[in-house]
């Protein structure tokens, strides 16, 4: 249960930074998350829109922690699909793509599947 917390903990910090940034500054998101790796759109604040329900959805996971997993199994299969559809092929190819988001994906892709509570999700 400690380890749940520290994820939405995590996913607060992250999350909330990204979404306030990418939807009240996107300017700012572009150096910063994503590392002016984009030219500019207004596609970062649909970004910060995703991110901002991950943000909320954290927040009730630190008082719901299994209630809410399901926010987490969403991002492992996000996360899990732009690194295999968006960043795995840009660095093929030696294209920009943002290495420090791609890095800190990984590291959830791995850690998540330990994480999530797949007993609450699919039953006992």
């Amino acid at each position: 249960m400690i380890a749940l917390k520290l994820i939405y903990f995590a996913n607060v910090l992250v999350a909330g930074w990204v979404s306030l940034t990418s939807l009240f500054a996107p300017k700012t998101a572009q150096a910063t998350v994503f590392t002016n790796q984009f030219a500019y759109s207004e596609a970062i604040r649909l970004v910060g829109a995703l991110w901002g329900a991950i943000f909320i959805l954290s927040l009730l996971g630190l008082f719901f922690p299994k209630n809410m997993s399901l926010v987490l199994l969403f991002q492992l299969i996000y996360k899990a699909s732009w690194l295999l559809f968006a960043a795995l092929p840009a660095s093929l190819r030696d294209e920009p793509y943002p290495k420090s988001m791609a890095t800190f994906f990984v590291v959830w892709v791995l850690v998540l599947p330990f994480v999530i509570p797949w007993k609450n999700l699919f039953g006992s």
